[in-house]
């Protein structure tokens, strides 16, 4: 049963989910991946290996706005939801494919341009001869303040820290959708994409539904002139007959466009007005003639040290 919608009280603290359960999950499956640090969507290896292999920050999702942020690249793999639907961008209905996750992708000199998150391969079903690719670019939330604390006093008593109030805290945690998309998606795009784009090879950028609506609007195509799709996802709170809530990764939406145009629409500022810069200017000059710097040398201010004592 969805609870999407329903009336939920305002959280007064940060963690959405952990190690791939809500907070408040107190079933035998929650409890085992918090005691072994399990990652549930299909992560490299069995544990969670976020921030530190050793001591992970088992931190999927955080609550902004009383609603799910995703945090976590991985979390997108849940039931490998995001290959199916990019393969049906990339492909023909009916085509046998695989994945690959993080392959390493260099320019001409032999340099790396980076890993692409999950690499589509088409093959031939006799020969298993690769026939066609595409490539998954799963962008998930930078986060501002400190997450890491509330994480730790969570895993040391989770049933105390369910009343625990963090909104008064200082470096409360919120999700950056502006580095996000600087310094992570767009460097992405720009590299990897366009060496991608040369070969004529397809891109799908899976991204949740909050952080796509902090992007600027991007014209559209048809699907069939697209070489980038953008897979909007979201997640959707459930509950089972034992009343246990989950989130569950859900695409609401997808976009279809072209590269160097969304990349100019995320890339281009829109510039304020003139005159505001100016009124800025003209405030620190005024200051600055109000209050004349002291541009005295040491030696005049010591000599002036003197002379009072």
């Amino acid at each position: 049963m969805s609870l999407e919608g329903s009336n939920m009280s305002t959280k007064k603290q940060p963690l959405a989910e952990v190690f791939g359960y809500t907070i408040t999950d107190n079933t035998e499956i929650a409890k085992r991946h918090r005691m072994n640090r399990l990652c549930p969507f299909n992560n490299k290896v069995p544990n969670c290996t976020k921030d530190k292999a050793n001591n992970p920050l088992g931190v999927c999702s955080i609550y902004h706005e009383n609603k799910p942020v995703i945090t976590c690249p991985i979390r997108f793999r849940q039931n490998w939801l995001v290959a199916e639907d990019a393969a049906h961008f990339f492909f023909n209905e009916g085509t046998n494919w695989t994945s690959l996750t993080e392959v390493r992708l260099n320019d001409a000199d032999g340099k790396p341009a980076g890993n692409i998150d999950v690499v589509l391969v088409a093959y031939d079903a006799t020969s298993g001869n690769v026939v066609d690719f595409g490539a998954l670019e799963i962008q998930a939330v930078y986060i501002s303040g400190n997450i890491r604390a509330p994480f730790e006093y969570y895993m040391r008593d989770p049933t105390a820290y369910q009343d625990a109030d963090w909104s008064k805290e200082s470096n409360f945690p919120r999700p950056d959708y502006l580095s996000s998309s600087r310094k992570r998606l767009v460097p992405q795009l720009l590299y990897k994409g366009r060496i991608l784009r040369s070969w004529n090879k397809k891109i799908a950028v899976a991204i949740q539904k909050s952080f796509f609506a902090t992007l600027p609007k991007m014209h559209s195509v048809p699907k069939t002139d697209a070489d980038l799709a953008w897979l909007i996802y979201d997640l959707e709170l459930t509950t089972d007959e034992q009343g246990n809530e989950r989130f569950n990764l859900k695409k609401v939406d997808e976009v279809f466009t072209k590269l160097d145009p969304a990349l100019d629409s995320i890339t281009t500022p829109s510039p304020g007005k003139l005159e505001d810069f100016i009124r800025v200017l003209q405030e620190k000059i005024d200051e600055q003639l109000e209050t004349p710097p002291n541009n005295r040398t040491l030696a005049e201010e010591l000599l002036n040290h003197y002379e009072e004592d």
